[in-house]
């Protein structure tokens, strides 16, 4: 058959030309375009994850050290973001998210969702909102995951993906900055594709971190600290022996308070007690003595106590942030009072130091100092005791260890000494104070 020429000068002249150019067309990417196309017309900002901190469709990092209870923290931002509340004092949209758990046995991680519910006292009330996928001993690496991540979560509506750990998906040398950028690459493809937030948590680098800035602290390349929109860094914070038992007494206080004010037969206690004595646990335990019959002196003090012993038991941590979308916000201090953070909200932890930053010999000077002011409050406390148990009069050993939340009568006994008091046989066996006292230094 005849053939005919239906165009000429079309093409590259070389192979390589025409590589280039049929790659530059299927690049898949968008065109550049002009400030002054779009400069009355901006397109409007992602609304808000996490106000003040993440956008919708942004990438979050949650950084700390081991058992930092950041397992936990992801868990209270999945409650938070599946009711619409606050999360670490910051609101959160409500929309459905996934918690990825790469780490808990299936019974280990629905335990905890439901001990965080109720340790933050909140109703479930958009359970539909939380889905989990347990993945324990069938992780894989992340390219692999994303698209399966996207193919499940795809037309579903999430507005937030919690993957926890990251440690377990991680492809190549987490100190490698051009394999972890590859690796951080899948959480982008995972926003794009199905516009959603995504979360992760990741660990931090051996040794102490107090002298380290928030961003440096995380284990491998600084790609960590680069990549995502928002990182928020938790480090623990060293609480003083004073600042543990001052903690102690108020949440004895304020437990007391609370047992107080729901029996009847106590509801005029705040008249009958002053504020200054409400505060102090001695005082507060002798004033309840004088009002209310002994069982329920012990049951409030029972209760106080519990309050106390689970106050020695938190953890006090602070969370520094690197945003790229919002101004950065002051250092966030924190209680970990298993299972739930709670916000410092009495300043107690402003002044107090990260672990690691005060240098060796300080922190010895500093718990010498303590220990020295501790004895001077232990002091106070038994003078006080023996002015006040006995309406002014000398009071007995038992009248006194009483008085002391029923402090032994050897220990008793022992503080007698100490604190330059006798114990005066000729007038009933009385407390009652030595002519040189031994300040017992």
């Amino acid at each position: 058959k005849p053939q005919y020429i239906v165009a000429r000068g079309m093409g590259k002249a070389t192979w390589d030309e025409w590589r280039e150019w049929i790659e530059a067309v299927n690049d898949d990417l968008p065109e550049p375009e002009s400030m002054a196309g779009v400069w009355d017309d901006l397109p409007e900002l992602a609304p808000p994850l996490i106000d003040g901190v993440l956008r919708q469709g942004h990438k979050l990092l949650l950084a700390g050290p081991s058992k930092a209870g950041k397992s936990y923290a992801l868990i209270e931002l999945c409650i938070a973001i599946a009711e619409g509340r606050s999360w670490f004092g910051w609101p959160c949209a409500r929309g459905r998210v996934m918690y990825v758990n790469l780490e808990l046995d299936r019974a280990s991680c629905l335990h905890r969702f439901r001990d965080v519910y109720d340790a933050l006292g909140w109703e479930p009330a958009h359970l539909a909102n939380l889905d989990v996928w347990n993945l324990r001993g069938r992780a894989v690496p992340m390219d692999k995951l994303a698209p399966k991540l996207i193919r499940r979560a795809a037309k579903k509506g999430y507005i937030a993906i919690v993957i926890d750990p990251i440690y377990k998906v991680i492809t190549g040398d987490e100190n490698s900055a051009d394999q972890m950028a590859n690796f951080c690459n899948q959480f982008d493809k995972v926003c794009t594709e199905l516009g959603c937030a995504v979360i992760y948590c990741h660990h931090h680098s051996k040794g102490t971190q107090g002298n380290k800035r928030s961003m440096d602290r995380a284990s491998g390349s600084g790609v960590f600290a680069r990549d995502p929109d928002a990182m928020l860094d938790m480090i623990e914070l060293e609480v003083s022996e004073s600042l543990s038992k001052q903690q102690g007494d108020r949440a004895y206080c304020d437990a007391v308070a609370a047992w107080l004010d729901r029996e009847p037969l106590a509801a005029r206690w705040r008249e009958e007690i002053g504020q200054d004595d409400a505060l102090a646990p001695a005082n507060l335990h002798a004033a309840m003595r004088d009002m209310l019959p002994s069982r329920m002196v012990d049951e409030a003090d029972q209760c106080g106590q519990a309050a106390r012993a689970a106050a020695g038991k938190r953890t006090a941590w602070r969370v520094e942030g690197t945003l790229r979308e919002f101004e950065r916000f002051s250092p966030l201090n924190l209680w970990f009072a298993y299972p739930v953070h709670q916000v410092d909200g009495t300043g107690a932890l402003r002044d107090v130091d990260a672990e690691g930053k005060t240098p060796y010999p300080q922190r010895i000077k500093r718990k010498a100092k303590e220990k020295s002011s501790e004895q001077m409050s232990k002091k106070e406390t038994f003078e006080l005791a023996v002015h006040s148990c006995n309406f002014g009069e000398p009071p007995t050993v038992k009248q006194l260890s009483e008085a002391l939340n029923n402090m032994p009568e050897r220990t008793v006994r022992d503080q007698i000494r100490r604190y330059g008091y006798k114990i005066d046989r000729n007038n009933e066996n009385r407390i009652v104070k030595e002519s040189a006292p031994d300040d017992g230094v």
